[in-house]
């Protein structure tokens, strides 16, 4: 029997869906699965890469209220995506330019973290037998002595 509840999608409230999106689609790889334009332009949007859901939704603000929590939509939030090969992610991503956090190993996990425009802190991990805390930098120095 299948499981009824299959996954779970985050929902991040944004301060500019154009910026978001940038970084998103263009920066991380996520495709525009769907989307909500009720004044003409994207409101919300359902974002996909491989089984990696995620929503992004643009927030109103009031003069009261200029953020929900915190001094930005993401003060506190974060984001841990299970990969198979969380590396070749942050090559990919250090490729277009996006400010990413030299990866380390922590948990028996590759984890490489940066974090988007409105300040959630993203991180995609994968397996490693790699001792803890490990930098990536320190690992590929190794790997370069032991080829030579």
């Amino acid at each position: 029997m299948e499981p009824n509840i299959q996954f779970c999608a985050n929902l991040f409230l944004v301060s500019n869906m154009e910026t978001s999106l940038k970084f998103y689609v263009d920066g991380l790889g996520f495709n525009i699965l769907n989307t909500w334009t009720p004044r003409g332009k994207i409101e919300w949007c359902w974002l996909q890469r491989e089984g990696g859901p995620l929503m992004l939704q643009e927030f109103r603000t009031s003069e009261t209220k200029p953020y929900l929590m915190g001094d930005k939509p993401g003060a506190g939030v974060s984001v841990w995506f299970q990969c198979s090969d969380s590396l070749a992610l942050y090559r990919e991503f250090i490729e277009k330019g996006l400010d990413v956090k030299e990866p380390f190993v922590g948990n028996g996990l590759w984890d490489v973290s940066l974090t988007d425009p409105d300040g959630y802190s993203l991180h995609f991990e994968s397996r490693t037998d790699v001792p803890e805390e490990t930098k990536y930098s320190e690992w590929m120095a190794n790997e370069l002595k032991a080829k030579s």
